[in-house]
C-alpha cells in the first residue's frame, strides 16, 4: 500500500496543476480561452510528433500519446518527469563520476569458441549481449539450479559462513525475520573477523519493509549498508529501482534468482499460499561478472571504491558445463537487453520455449514474438500465479491470454499459489535465470540482472522443474477465460496503462 500511495504522490502534483489551469481558463483568463487552448493543442500535437519519432516501445507510447492528448498540461509535466531518459541523469552521471572498473581479466574466446563450433547463430547472440552490456561469456563450471527459496537458503548460509574476504548482498526488499536475521548474524561475526561486507538494498522496494535505523543497526555491527535511490522527494528517477538479487562472497561463489531477502520467499510465512521461486548458485571464473556488477554500482552509489584485488578473477577449476553470460539491465541505456533477448531467443526457437514469470504484460514486440513461435508450431508454455499478490495486475496478466491463447501459447496458472519465478528456457539448451520480469517496468525501467546459459546441466533442472511445476498448475484455454464484451472493455482499457504497473 505503501508504494501505491508514493505513485499517487508522484502524480497529484501534476494533477493538481492541471485542475489548477482549468480552473484558471474558467474564470480569470476566459477571454482569452479559445485563444490558449487552440496553442496548447499546437504544442500537444508537436510533442505527440516528437514522441511518434523516437524509438521505443509502442505500448509505452500510446500510453503517453492518451496521456496528453487528453491532458496537454499534466501530460507533458509527468511525461517530461518520468517518461523519457533525460529524467534518468542525476543516475548516469553518479555511474559516469564514479571511477571506472579495471579491465576484465577473463578470457571469453574459450566459451566463444564452444558457441561458434556449435550454434553460430546463437554465437551471434552471445556477442551482441557482451557487447551491450560489457559482460563477456564464460565457459560454466558449476552453477547448481534451486527449485525453491527454502533449498536455496540453507547453501547461502554455508556460503556466508566460509567467507573470509569479502560479502556483497544487493537486493530490491530486504525484511527482518528468520531469512534476514539469520544471514546478518553470521555477517556481523564475519565483519568482526575482518571481512569486508556492504549490502545494497533498493529504498522504495524495501519501503515498508526496512528503514533507516535498520541499516544503522547494520553499521553499527561493522556492516557497510547503502540504500539505492533513496526516495526524498519526488522525481524523474522514482522509477528507476534496483530490482537485483545477488549474494557474492569472496568472488567465488554468487547466488541470484527471484529470491528476495524475505520469509515469504523461503515459505516460512504465508502470503499468498505456496511460494514458487527459484535460484541458483555459480562457481569459478563465472561469479567474476556478479562481483564487477555489484562493484560499479557501489562505486556509484555508495560514495566509495570497492578495491580492485576483490575483481581478481578465480583460477579456472572444475569440468565445463556449457556457457554462461551474466548481465545486467539498465533503464539509462538506448536498447531494452532483456527485451531483445527473449525476442531473439523466440526467434531462433524450433521446438520448445518455456517460461516463468509473475506477471505477464509484455511490450507488443515481445508479445508479437510469442505469438510469432507459437503460429509456427512452437511449443510456447508460460507459467504464472494461481494466486495473485497485486489484484488488479493479475487482471492486467489475464488480459494478455486471449491473444497468446488464440495464437496456439499455452499457458499454465500455478493453483497453489504465487509464482515468483522469472525463467527461460529455449529447446531445452540454452535459457535464463535470473530477475526479470515479462512487464513494462522489468524489462524497460528497472536494474535487473539476468545470466544466460547454454548447454548447462542447470538447464535440464530447469526443465524438469517446469514439466513438475505444470503438473500442480491448472491450463487456461480459450473456452475457459470467459469472453464478454464488459471484459473486452476493461481489459482494453487496462492494457493502455500496463506500462505503469
Amino acid at each position: 500500500m505503501n508504494k501505491v500511495l508514493q505513485r499517487i504522490c508522484a502524480v497529484l502534483p501534476a494533477v493538481l496543476l492541471q485542475l489548477l489551469w482549468l480552473y484558471a481558463l474558467c474564470t480569470w483568463l476566459a477571454p482569452w480561452a479559445a485563444a490558449i487552448d487552440l496553442v496548447l493543442s499546437i504544442l500537444a500535437f508537436l510533442f505527440v510528433l516528437y514522441l511518434i519519432t523516437k524509438q521505443g516501445e509502442s505500448t509505452y507510447q500510446i500510453l503517453w500519446l492518451l496521456v496528453i492528448f487528453t491532458f496537454p498540461l499534466t501530460g507533458a509535466i509527468l511525461y517530461l518527469l518520468f517518461g523519457n531518459k533525460r529524467a534518468t541523469k542525476p543516475l548516469q552521471r553518479k555511474l559516469d563520476r564514479a571511477e571506472k572498473l579495471p579491465p576484465d581479466p577473463r578470457d571469453p574466446a574459450p566459451a566463444y569458441a564452444a558457441l561458434t563450433g556449435e550454434n553460430k547463430r546463437l554465437a551471434q547472440t552471445f556477442r551482441w549481449l557482451a557487447d551491450r552490456t560489457g559482460q563477456p561469456p564464460q565457459v560454466n563450471r558449476g552453477a547448481v539450479y534451486y527449485p525453491l527459496g527454502e533449498e536455496m537458503f540453507p547453501h547461502m548460509l554455508e556460503e556466508l559462513r566460509r567467507a573470509e574476504r569479502f560479502i556483497f548482498v544487493e537486493y530490491f526488499i530486504i525484511e527482518n525475520g528468520l531469512m534476514w536475521d539469520s544471514m546478518v548474524e553470521i555477517m556481523a561475526e564475519k565483519a568482526a573477523q575482518g571481512v569486508d561486507v556492504r549490502v545494497l538494498y533498493d529504498d522504495l522496494g524495501s519501503i515498508s519493509t526496512y528503514t533507516k535505523q535498520d541499516g544503522e543497526k547494520l553499521r553499527q555491527k561493522g556492516i557497510r549498508c547503502v540504500s539505492f535511490n533513496p526516495l526524498v522527494v519526488v522525481r524523474g528517477t522514482l522509477n528507476c529501482r534496483d530490482h537485483r538479487k545477488m549474494l557474492i562472497i569472496d568472488g567465488r561463489v554468487a547466488f541470484s534468482g527471484g529470491v528476495n531477502l524475505a520469509d515469504e520467499y523461503i515459505n516460512q510465512v504465508e502470503k499468498f499460499g505456496h511460494w514458487k521461486d527459484i535460484g541458483f548458485r555459480l562457481t569459478g571464473e563465472a561469479v567474476g561478472s556478479y562481483t564487477r556488477m555489484f562493484a560499479e554500482f557501489w562505486n556509484a552509489f555508495a560514495g566509495e571504491r570497492v578495491p580492485d584485488a576483490y575483481l581478481t578473477a578465480p583460477a579456472p577449476a572444475g569440468a565445463a558445463d556449457g556457457c554462461v553470460l551474466s548481465y545486467y539491465d539498465s533503464p539509462l541505456r538506448p536498447d531494452a537487453a532483456s527485451n531483445e533477448l527473449y525476442i531473439d531467443l523466440l526467434s531462433q526457437a524450433q521446438d520448445t520455449a518455456w517460461f516463468y514469470t509473475p506477471y505477464l504484460m509484455p511490450g507488443h514486440a515481445l508479445l508479437d514474438a510469442f505469438i510469432r513461435a507459437a503460429r509456427r508450431g512452437v511449443d510456447v508454455r508460460i507459467i504464472v500465479p494461481g494466486v495473485p499478490d497485486k489484484k488488479l495486475v493479475y487482471r492486467m496478466t489475464r488480459s494478455y491470454y486471449p491473444v497468446l491463447l488464440e495464437a496456439g501459447v499455452r499457458i499454465f496458472e500455478y493453483t497453489p499459489g504465487f509464482v515468483h519465478a522469472k525463467a527461460s528456457l529455449i529447446d531445452g539448451v540454452v535459457g535464463t535465470v535470473g530477475t526479470v520480469n515479462l512487464d513494462y517496468r522489468s524489462l524497460f525501467l528497472h536494474f535487473e540482472n539476468n545470466s544466460l546459459f547454454y548447454r548447462a546441466s542447470l538447464l535440464d533442472d530447469l526443465g524438469a522443474d517446469f514439466l513438475a511445476t505444470q503438473e500442480k498448475c491448472v491450463e487456461r484455454t480459450v473456452e475457459n477465460i470467459g469472453r464478454s464484451f464488459r471484459k473486452w472493455l476493461v481489459d482494453g482499457i487496462l492494457r493502455i496503462f500496463t506500462p505503469l504497473c
